[in-house]
């Protein structure tokens, strides 16, 4: 197992999956392998992941779902192995956590890519006292060691931790026994039925498979080969810990896995179908308006306010339903 890390800025769609070179002594055209194939049965670490292009997300799809990077290039075609883990860190666009919004429109990145992760944890400033003095504490005791305090930490030596890691990860294989999966199906019902009640889904299969992942991971780290029923709990605890994070609507304080699957929680759904209500209602008798005046008749007529996402949005919606015809970036 090997690990990666790259830095968008400093890596590119190719850079991250593969090039073709031409040899300098034989003149033939040859396959180089970028970070993801490179960290097959390892760790990719992506940091800046919020200012990748399009090019580069979507090569990513195809590696987090299927763990696989196929190459069509200069008449080489093949399937390489890229089963890699992916750890990612992206700032918000406005370099400030914004509580008023949710994930997808803080971080700025497809919901596709974004319901791919296992798990998602926010890392924000509480701007706490106590905080900032221990992560002050952290980081000067990284030049400088006060050789009067008495406090003893435990701490474990790196290479021993990666000869640990290494280990689990070539030796043990952990499998399902019948007491975690049936655990596993009755954690994935409840969390279905948790928002069946105010028509929200809560859960999708790809997350049934995300507390399978993390299930095994924490029976490896055991160093046990049976995936047993507390480490489906671990699992579990983990997988909700990251949900209030990652998948709760600020609107309503409620968790949405609409949020991550779909970009939009049902309050923003809701806002957007009474916003197309009242933009046909605007449009009644009228042969065609344009979009600047139609934006403010709406906004001058909306009791709570919108935003132009959200009036853009519904515009869409009502385009692809066929109910109003755009003849132009104006009307």
């Amino acid at each position: 197992s090997s690990g990666i890390n790259a830095e968008y800025g400093g890596s590119s769609a190719t850079g991250l999956t593969a090039y073709i070179t031409r040899d300098p002594e034989t003149k033939q055209v040859v396959l180089q392998t970028g970070a993801l194939v490179l960290s097959d049965n390892g760790v990719c670490c992506i940091d800046e992941f919020d200012k990748m292009d399009d090019s580069t997300r979507a090569v990513l799809h195809e590696v987090m779902e299927q763990q696989t990077l196929s190459i069509a290039k200069a008449g080489i075609i093949c399937v390489l192995n890229a089963r890699a883990s992916v750890l990612a860190a992206a700032n918000p666009c406005d370099s400030r956590w914004n509580p008023k919004l949710t994930i997808v429109e803080n971080i700025q990145l497809p919901h596709t890519l974004l319901s791919r992760f296992d798990l998602i944890f926010l890392m924000l400033d509480p701007q706490d006292e106590n905080f900032d003095k221990r992560l002050a504490t952290h980081l000067v005791s990284l030049y400088y060691r006060d050789t009067t305090r008495t406090e003893r930490t435990e701490s474990i030596d790196s290479d021993m931790l990666r000869d640990y890691i290494a280990y689990a990860r070539t030796f043990v294989n952990p499998r399902l026994n019948d007491e975690a999966g049936q655990k596993l199906i009755q954690d994935y019902v409840h969390m279905r039925k948790m928002g069946a009640g105010r028509g929200i889904i809560t859960a999708y299969p790809r997350q049934l498979e995300s507390l399978i992942r993390l299930s095994e991971a924490h029976a490896r780290m055991r160093l046990s080969n049976t995936v047993e029923e507390l480490d489906v709990n671990e699992a579990n605890r983990l997988y909700k810990e990251a949900l209030k994070q990652a998948a709760t609507d600020p609107k309503t304080g409620q968790i949405d896995m609409e949020i991550l699957m779909t970009g939009l929680s049902a309050t923003s759904r809701a806002k957007s179908a009474e916003l197309g209500k009242l933009i046909l209602q605007s449009l009644q008798g009228k042969k065609s308006m344009k979009m600047g005046e139609l934006f403010d008749t709406c906004r001058s007529t909306h009791k709570d306010g919108f935003t132009q996402t959200q009036y853009e949005m519904a515009i869409r919606d009502l385009l692809e339903e066929g109910k109003i015809i755009q003849t132009s970036n104006k009307h």
